[in-house]
């Protein structure tokens, strides 16, 4: 690197090199030689870029993402609000709570509002009974005018495949809705109708691994098929990987009932991707308009491309998400660095780091200078595209209810499942939690990313881990406090674009507060397309019992007024571009500076 600049204080040094051709990480630190002595400056412990640290040794290293210049993220995805349902436990349809096809070896509940829990076998700790409540897509049907009301665009569901188990991640029939759900009509007029509010239709896609007793394997003879168990004369023998046949074979974590597919197998991406009614294919004809992949780090990179492409196809404003809980930038899974958001993969990912980065924040277990620093690192890491598309969740079917975790209830590990089963947050706790979730939820909703929202956790559902977090909405018995804040918070999101693709520029971190801004400038928001110009300060604090009195400088950025419309339309004068506001304890604030599309 040469000298550019000179001065007393400070020196600044520039150099060029040549970045690779193809799309890929780029890592990189400073050796520094002065005096006869050697010197590293790289990445800070914490990878989070940045400010670093100098090092007598080689350091970590910086991350630059170099994507394909064509990357693109479709625009209607980015402006959406998602809602994720458990089809089981959301809506019965029929009359008299009538129960569809129950299963063999199964138990049914006889009152929807009782707690979910497994029947296992005592010595070997499996499943031998499913619990099912009786939810199905005629629910969901009935329920279509709900999620409008509420402001949903997107309906995330859970596999919807035939499957024994109540969660369907074992799937026994790739082209076959569970016959407790209803049947493969239903779900097209689902999709039509849906489609008829405004609302799209995101399927769980279970690709690394199918069930035991399925149409494939068929290890309990269910069906007429030949199954990989039964025969190597199976049409799918080719698609398991069998150590000593039929009895030892690869499972998924080691599971018997979901043996693992050889993804790259011919036949099977024949069957998935490519076949003229192909699985991928069949439901994009039914209305689908896309789909989150299950355990995307177990599928090679070169099944993910191909999915995508053949995809793209189809509908090119179709998406796909990964389950990723990681930064997805820097995933590795299985030793090999992946490629989800180099443009030929993903979408989208499940934001768990967005989550857990939140909750640190709400629940005071990080300084909020650390919030930061994890927030702008996959600002960085990520991009632009992917930092705006992400699947920005706070509760799902694979973690505590967000208000459980909210209201500092007992560590799961200190109870047993059943104290679990019948713990509830004591009145005070409860009350905290929700003005938490009012916090987290305004999060949601303000920052770069596509909000989802767990089916009942806008009407005061809680729970711990499977399967608690995965128990009955609680029709009639919703907190309707909580249930009209999601659906103001929905609206202003939806009413303003700057809320999903106006510029993102935190504000300066301290104490209790975080806070950011979302602009739109010139008329254009980051992806250069014409949006009407709008400032959005978004405020929080986050300590139970103390107020912050805060002066920010907002003369960059905007002057005059700004409405608060979180508290009918309350107007804060900016002095030479400075915001002096009041923060009471647990609240936030949204203020703006054009309000004028709400009309």
């Amino acid at each position: 690197m040469q000298l550019s600049e000179d001065d007393d204080n400070k020196k600044i040094y520039q150099g060029e090199i040549i970045t690779p051709s193809t799309p890929g990480l780029l890592w990189y630190f400073f050796i520094i030689h002065i005096n006869g002595k050697t010197f590293y400056y790289g990445n800070n412990a914490d990878n989070f870029g940045g400010i670093g640290q100098i090092y007598k040794h080689q350091p970590p290293s910086y991350q630059v993402t170099v994507y394909k210049e064509d990357l693109s993220v479709p625009h209607w995805f980015k402006e959406s609000v998602m809602y994720q349902i458990f089809v089981d436990r959301f809506y019965n349809g029929h009359d008299g709570g009538q129960m569809l096809n129950p299963k063999q070896k199964c138990y049914v509940y006889n009152n929807w509002h009782d707690t979910p829990y497994y029947r296992t076998d005592p010595d070997s700790g499996k499943t031998v009974c499913y619990d099912f409540f009786g939810g199905n897509l005629l629910g969901v049907i009935k329920k279509l005018s709900y999620l409008k009301e509420l402001g949903i665009n997107i309906i995330y569901f859970n596999p919807v495949f035939e499957a024994p188990s109540n969660h369907k991640y074992d799937t026994a029939n790739y082209k076959k809705i569970d016959p407790m759900f209803g049947d493969n009509m239903l779900f097209k007029e689902l999709c039509s109708k849906a489609k008829e509010m405004g609302i799209s239709i995101i399927l769980d896609g279970v690709f690394s691994h199918t069930g035991s007793d399925s149409i494939y394997f068929n290890k309990e003879g269910t069906y007429p098929e030949i199954g990989a168990y039964q025969s190597k004369e199976s049409p799918y023998y080719s698609w398991y990987k069998f150590y000593d046949w039929p009895h030892r074979y690869e499972c998924w974590w080691g599971i018997d009932t979901l043996p693992n597919v050889n993804e790259m197998d011919p036949s099977y991406q024949n069957f998935i991707i490519y076949d003229q009614d192909s699985v991928l294919k069949y439901w994009m004809k039914m209305g689908i308009k896309g789909w989150r992949l299950d355990v995307v780090d177990e599928l090679p990179d070169e099944f993910v491309k191909r999915l995508r492409k053949e995809m793209k196809k189809l509908d090119p404003e179709s998406v796909l998400i990964g389950e990723v809980w990681e930064d997805a930038s820097n995933k590795i899974s299985y030793g090999k660095m992946r490629e989800y958001l180099l443009g030929d993969e993903l979408d989208s990912v499940m934001n768990y780091p967005f989550r857990n980065i939140l909750l640190d924040f709400i629940l005071n277990k990080r300084d909020v200078k650390d919030i930061h620093r994890a927030f702008m690192s996959l600002y960085e890491n990520y991009p632009l595209e992917h930092f705006y598309s992400t699947m920005n969740l706070v509760g799902s079917h694979d973690v505590p209810r967000v208000l459980t975790i909210l209201g500092e209830a007992p560590a799961e590990e200190n109870l047993s499942k059943e104290e679990q089963g019948c713990y509830k947050l004591p009145p005070d706790k409860k009350k905290l939690a929700i003005e938490r979730l009012k916090l987290v939820s305004l999060f949601q909703m303000t920052f770069p990313g596509v909000p989802c929202i767990y089916y009942g956790d806008e009407a005061e559902m809680e729970g711990y881990g499977d399967p608690l977090c995965r128990a009955t909405y609680p029709w009639g018995r919703e907190n309707r406090q909580l249930l009209n804040w999601y659906k103001k918070i929905i609206a202003l999101r939806r009413q303003h674009d700057v809320l999903k693709t106006g510029r993102w520029v935190p504000l300066n971190p301290q104490g209790d507060f975080y806070g950011y801004l979302r602009l739109i400038e010139n008329g254009k928001d980051v992806f250069g397309q014409n949006k009407k110009d709008n400032a959005a300060v978004v405020l929080f604090n986050r300590h139970p019992k103390e107020k912050i009195d805060l002066t920010i400088d907002l003369s960059r950025w905007c002057n005059g007024i700004l409405i608060d419309v979180l508290q009918e339309g309350r107007k804060f004068h900016l002095k030479d571009g400075r915001l002096n506001v009041l923060l009471k304890p647990l609240e936030g604030k949204l203020l703006m500076s054009n309000v004028s599309a709400l009309e």
